[in-house]
């Protein structure tokens, strides 16, 4: 019996089921929609829906540029979860492109020779931060399951790009002058730098020949480019070198899959939410729209502090769950069908009370393993895209090279991820019981990746978010749904919102975007909102509101999302 058939028989409430739906009715009108971070990266996924192309098509042409153009977010070097719709049969699949810690990764690995944790910010530039990458695999599997154009047709815009240079933007720029350590990496000091030594600045063009030449590799050899021959020693040469020298080896690269999965759906107000399961946190994000359907905040607005409030405190005890349980289902139990269950979700809702009071400690979900508390620190890299073919397919991909710049190392003009940082360095607590989402050989780490898709109860597909931001990405998704559904703001606006993210102790966000009212409010409610976590959010939605397209970019960044009749 599947993952998703015994939820079903236990989570009756939340009709978690397998997420083959009725086949979808025609949609009313034929679109084709990309929206993504970087316009050229927007450009690149239409030209390729305008020559005919499917989603699976467009998506390996956004990467390709994204690759490029926002390349401290997401890369070649990287992994990703994609989430996708099938518009003939109204089917969703999870396709999990999510990196592995190597053969010769250690639960100590992260440990110093004291037996203490690393520095983090020695850490994330080691070479042993580096998983396998998944990305292109991923989207290797999905096109050849699901693409119409040829592989070799997919790179065209990209390589032109790399070769011809493009113009830095404001927001990479912001970050070539930001004080992160994979700055100071030897690659990306020679990848970004001047003849003089100043690094490049907004409004200057940066060429990449090396990612163009890797890329008609790509083209012509398929995913192999980067799994097997000279791309993959040179990733094995750059992870095994020092500092904190990493264990990869070509049998690691050589071995990598990604996973096809049944997706995880439970139901939001009139929708089926389907998206990731473990290792991604698609579980922690339906068990807060739960907690949220047992509060009246649909009755209230975004300038009520009231609704806050409860999205706080709500935010609160699925963060306290999700840090405790949740790691890779092959390694570890993850109580996904208990912290789903309507009476557990019930009994966490009524612990929202009028005032926020200390941190929430994790409940017991039915199921649940004992499990020491986590410490894992998510750096809040990343990018989402999603993309809409004229015949009904739909794909909902968020993608990262963990934190800015990865791990600032380097390979055939693309960063290496630093994605294993999201596992703890820290195994087990003081009293020796177990962290779930400790480093083990051929481990995916925790994710907070949720790219979903939402459908109808005719089994159309109704829309589509997902984020950046590390583990704020539920935070953005939840608040940005909240808005979009319950009260019923147009996409664009919902996605503008505040953000607030509350997690433990901690009260963070968009202060200056709050009106004051509602500052006062949440004061007056213990909930002291300080900056932090909220301004760097990447959420891009799809609604289908009366059978047309509306889709959002964050504001945050500098996205598009645009839709045009399909070819």
């Amino acid at each position: 019996m599947t993952l998703i058939r015994t939820l079903a028989t236990l989570l009756l409430g939340l009709a978690l089921a397998s997420c083959t739906t009725t086949a979808a009715a025609p949609r009313p009108e034929r679109q084709i929609f990309v929206v993504a971070a970087n316009p050229l990266a927007v450009e690149a996924g239409l030209a390729v829906l305008r020559r005919g192309g499917s989603a699976a098509d467009a998506a390996v042409a956004v990467q390709a540029m994204l690759s490029l153009v926002e390349p401290q977010s997401s890369g070649m070097g990287g992994g990703a979860f994609m989430t996708w719709f099938d518009g003939e049969t109204g089917e969703v699949a999870v396709y999990d492109g999510r990196e592995v810690a190597p053969a010769g990764a250690s639960p100590a690995m992260f440990l110093g020779a004291d037996g203490r944790p690393v520095p983090f910010g020695s850490a994330v530039v080691s070479g042993r931060a580096t998983g396998v990458p998944g990305a292109v695999k991923l989207l290797a599997m999905v096109q050849g399951e699901h693409g119409k154009l040829p592989w070799n047709a997919l790179f065209g815009d990209a390589v032109r790009t790399a070769d011809e240079g493009f113009v830095i933007t404001p927001r990479l720029g912001r970050f070539l002058t930001g004080s992160f350590p994979q700055l100071q990496a030897p690659d990306a000091q020679a990848y970004f730098a001047e003849s003089d030594g100043t690094l490049l600045d907004t409004g200057d063009r940066l060429r990449n020949p090396a990612y163009a030449a890797f890329l008609r590799r790509l083209a012509a050899q398929g995913a192999d480019a980067l799994y097997t021959g000279e791309t993959a020693q040179r990733i094995v040469a750059r992870t095994t070198a020092e500092p904190l020298a990493g264990s990869m080896t070509l049998a690691d690269l050589a071995a990598y899959q990604p996973i096809k999965r049944e997706a995880l759906c439970g139901r939001y107000r009139v929708y089926r939410v389907c998206l990731p399961p473990p290792p991604s946190s698609g579980v922690a994000l339906l068990q807060l729209l739960a907690m949220l359907e047992h509060t009246d905040i649909d009755q209230r607005g975004p300038d009520d502090p009231q609704a806050w409030f409860l999205f706080a405190e709500a935010s609160r005890l699925m963060y306290a769950d999700r840090d405790r349980y949740i790691g890779d289902a092959a390694f570890v139990t993850v109580p996904v069908a208990g912290m789903l269950d309507p009476d557990y979700v019930a009994g966490r809702a009524r612990l929202i009370g009028t005032s926020a009071g200390p941190a929430p400690t994790a409940g017991a979900p039915p199921g649940a393993i004992a499990r020491a508390p986590d410490r894992t620190l998510e750096p809040a890299g990343t990018s989402h895209f999603i993309v809409g073919d004229g015949d009904g397919n739909v794909v909902s991909m968020t993608t990262t090279v963990e934190s800015i710049f990865g791990t600032g190392r380097m390979v055939d003009g693309f960063f290496l991820n630093n994605q294993l940082t999201d596992f703890s360095f820290s195994p087990t607590d003081e009293s020796g019981r177990p962290v779930a989402n400790a480093v083990a050989p051929g481990k995916r780490p925790r994710s907070s990746m949720a790219p979903l898709v939402l459908i109808d109860a005719q089994g159309r597909f109704a829309g589509a978010f997902g984020s950046a931001g590390g583990n704020a990405i539920l935070a953005f998704v939840a608040k940005s749904m909240v808005a979009a559904i319950d009260w019923g703001l147009p996409t664009q606006e919902a996605l503008a919102l505040p953000n607030l993210v509350a997690r433990g102790a901690a009260f963070q966000g968009e202060v200056d975007k709050f009106a004051p009212a509602a500052i006062d409010g949440l004061a007056a409610r213990g909930v002291a909102l300080r900056p932090g976590q909220g301004e760097d959010s990447g959420v891009h939605a799809v609604m289908i509101r009366n059978g047309r397209f509306d889709g959002g970019y964050d504001p945050r960044r500098e996205g598009r999302a645009i839709a045009e009749p399909a070819p």
